[in-house]
């Protein structure tokens, strides 16, 4: 599930979310879109494959990061 945690903060950084250290947090959708594709990929793939603790992790990060991908893109117009 380390992997699906490390997706997350990708997409939360693309997102402008997070900030890398040092940086400005600064949105790039087209970017955050690809990690949920991958995220959305692997739930696909692993269904029925998943402990429950993985299953419900990576829905919710899914849910979350669709949540606030919409929001993202009403923001920027």
């Amino acid at each position: 599930m380390t992997f699906v945690l490390s997706l997350n903060t990708s997409a939360l950084i693309h997102l402008g979310v997070m900030a890398i250290e040092g940086e400005d947090p600064a949105p790039n959708l087209p970017l955050a879109q690809q990690s949920i594709d991958c995220l959305a990929m692997l739930e696909d793939k692993t269904r029925g494959n998943l402990t429950g603790e993985e299953e419900r992790l990576l829905t919710q990060v899914l849910y979350d990061l669709r949540l606030r991908y919409v929001h993202a893109r009403k923001a920027s117009g």
